[in-house]
């Protein structure tokens, strides 16, 4: 049967993070630091909207790109928040970031097209691109603090090169770019002509300083891929946004509407809520994940793991310390197993992630605490 298959398919996996989290989840009295879900609710004024749009058959097809209120609602938040300048024909409402990434992809790829990744990286990148028979090249980034340089960028673009992913603040490691660092970036992007598809989803959750969009020096070379699921604790409600040039999205919107049609009707008027009535929904989040990123990263250090301090998300890519002797997917099995303490091992981002992990803030300050003091105890071993 599987011959029938189509090969590509067959040769990618389900990402790493998804499959050590399963691969826990039945361990009893699991302190789960593994997924990017932010652990505050919805908030409560964008839920009782959407219960209205429930009440009042709010529930049909929407025009493929979305409602107008909503386009106009984006349109008008995004200029607001990091001042760019789309159209209500320049945006597309997908089904979270992950179809946007997905119709990017798909609109701009071709057979044997090279698209740079900055390394490490989250793992839903790859498999997109291999299944366009384009091909991923990683940029190693272990020795620049986690950052890209313009200097790594111009040496890695060749005349196949169609596209730079370019994720800030990063899953997995929480590294954002200054003005700067952008600035130079944006230099080599113009000259060379390639796309710039920048996956801007944690842009509201930048602790230091205000988020800048690549958008706002290089706008005809990019793709801007953002939603609510970080900034507004909308995970669930699968709500995206990708915004170009007319040129661009006019062609994106035929892949989406093939793909999904739509997004969610009613998770398009609780957008259109958040992004109207909620800018600063973010704010509490932000200041709480910052105390507990202070928190943790102290605990941390004093394990003996080395961290570079993140600039905005919720994740730390901590380095195991030189007496630990396994990889790190063997190690977080056994901190899972014995500490009851679950982690991502780097594996799952990196090719030279095995000397690393991923750990998620985004859980209560009492759950950060306990499970401090269990890889404490766990790591002692280690000292």
């Amino acid at each position: 049967m599987s011959k029938q298959l189509r090969q590509s398919v067959q040769e990618i996996e389900i990402s790493g993070i998804r499959k050590f989290n399963t691969r826990v989840a039945g361990i009893p009295d699991m302190i789960k630091l593994t997924l990017g879900e932010p652990d505050f609710p919805t908030p409560e004024h964008v839920k009782q909207v959407a219960i209205e749009a429930i009440n009042n058959d709010f529930t049909n097809y929407t025009p493929n790109a979305g409602t107008p209120e909503l386009l106009q609602a984006a349109s008008a938040y995004f200029h607001d928040k990091y001042d760019l300048s789309y159209s209500t024909n320049e945006i597309i409402v997908t089904v979270g970031a992950t179809e946007a990434i997905n119709v990017a992809l798909q609109t701009i790829l071709e057979a044997d097209d090279e698209v740079l990744l900055p390394d490490p990286i989250y793992p839903g990148y790859e498999p997109l691109i291999h299944l366009m028979e384009a091909k991923a090249i990683k940029i190693d980034t272990t020795e620049t603090a986690f950052k890209l340089t313009a200097e790594q960028l111009r040496a890695s673009i060749t005349p196949k090169t169609k596209a730079l992913i370019l994720p800030y603040p990063s899953n997995p490691t929480g590294v954002t770019l200054t003005l700067e660092e952008l600035e130079q970036i944006a230099a080599v992007v113009r000259e060379t002509g390639i796309f710039v598809i920048a996956d801007e989803i944690y842009s509201e959750l930048t602790f230091f300083g205000t988020h800048t969009s690549i958008a706002t020096m290089i706008r005809d070379q990019t793709i801007v891929i953002n939603g609510l699921s970080k900034s507004h604790a909308m995970i669930g409600w699968r709500i995206g946004f990708l915004m170009a040039p007319e040129a661009i999205t006019s062609q994106m919107i035929k892949v989406h509407q093939y793909s999904v049609t739509c997004a969610s009707s009613i998770s398009q008027k609780a957008a259109e809520e958040a992004l109207l009535h909620g800018k600063d929904d973010a704010v509490q989040m932000r200041t709480e994940y910052n105390t507990r990123a202070g928190f943790v990263q102290d605990r941390l250090a004093k394990m003996g793991f080395s961290i570079v301090e993140p600039d905005g998300a919720f994740y730390f890519f901590a380095k195991l310390p030189d007496s630990v002797p396994q990889n790190s997917f063997d190690w977080a099995i056994e901190l899972a197993e014995v500490a009851k303490v679950a982690v991502v091992p780097g594996s799952a981002f990196s090719e030279k992630g095995d000397r690393y992990f991923r750990l998620s803030f985004a859980a209560s300050f009492s759950q950060l605490a306990e499970a401090m003091d269990r890889m404490h105890s766990f790591m002692e071993k280690y000292a």
